[in-house]
């Protein structure tokens, strides 16, 4: 019903309270879950004091678990951002018997439980296993090495990318693809120009959903990776097994500085995603 003219509409009362009250809440929620426990985490290695903190970092077998856990992340998402993207090209633009099954299964790393998803992989990529058996003539081995870890890692991870990038190729009208092509653009220039500037914000997000992923991830890696230190053992296995070991201070330190590097690094991919945007939004 409208109001006549020359008269105050009456406010509509809302469900969700004013902004005081949601603001109030959010950040008691937000300090609660997430700030309060940060600063807890910087605050116990600040007391260890520099030389010891130094120390623990410099540490040949701290070193090594933070190289894996973050080359092998960074690995594993640029793996998942070329797969992600033809997997979610398929699923979008062609059909074919099974589609809606092969949809369904994308999802499966998110429901399957880590533990489950470590012990098949190990199974399946162990020398007497389904595939590790075929690659073991070749000498390649996979399970018990840095390479299990990234194989897992991209198991764990490919499902950001593809449902990040799906719904922007869904919405993408193809029939400026068909335009292009009909004025003799040639398939691969299609795609350079018209489809990927379009998909590089999303992509970009998949990429850094799918590197946060792999970097924190734990249950589904030890299992395949072996834990051997220096070799495969990643980071968080290495905070769980100072904790085993009362050496609270030390696990506290590595954890820091994997959320000061997560975090660096998640801000240059985020600044680069709001570069890309700025881009395709320029005239």
């Amino acid at each position: 019903m409208t109001a006549r003219r020359g008269t105050i509409a009456p406010v509509r009362s809302s469900v969700i309270p004013g902004f005081g009250p949601t603001l109030g809440f959010t950040m008691f929620y937000l300090s609660l879950l997430v700030l309060i426990p940060l600063v807890a985490l910087f605050l116990r290695p600040i007391g260890m004091g520099g030389e010891k903190f130094v120390a623990v970092l410099s540490d040949p077998r701290v070193l090594a678990s933070l190289r894996l856990s973050f080359g092998g992340a960074l690995v594993a998402a640029g793996v998942n951002a070329f797969a992600g993207l033809l997997l979610a090209w398929v699923l979008v633009r062609y059909e074919f018997p099974g589609r809606r099954v092969v949809d369904a299964i994308v999802d499966l790393p998110f429901a399957l439980p880590t533990a489950v998803a470590g012990i098949a992989l190990t199974a399946l990529y162990a020398p007497n296993g389904w595939i590790g058996a075929l690659l073991a003539p070749f000498d390649i081995k996979v399970a018990f090495t840095p390479l299990g870890v990234m194989v897992a890692m991209i198991f764990i991870g490919v499902p950001f990318v593809v449902r990040t990038v799906q719904p922007v190729l869904q919405e993408a009208d193809q029939e400026v693809d068909d335009a292009a092509a009909s004025l003799g653009a040639s398939r691969w220039l299609i795609f350079r120009r018209i489809i990927l500037p379009t998909l590089l914000p999303s992509l970009t997000t998949g990429f850094a959903l799918a590197f946060a992923r792999a970097v924190g991830e734990y249950g589904s890696i030890i299992f395949i990776a072996g834990n051997i230190p220096g070799v495969s053992e990643i980071a968080p296995l290495l905070i769980v097994t100072k904790l085993e070991q009362y050496d609270y201070e030390g696990a506290t330190a590595i954890a820091a500085i994997m959320l000061v590097a997560s975090f660096i690094l998640l801000c240059i991919i985020n600044g680069l995603q709001k570069w890309q945007q700025s881009r395709i939004g320029r005239p």
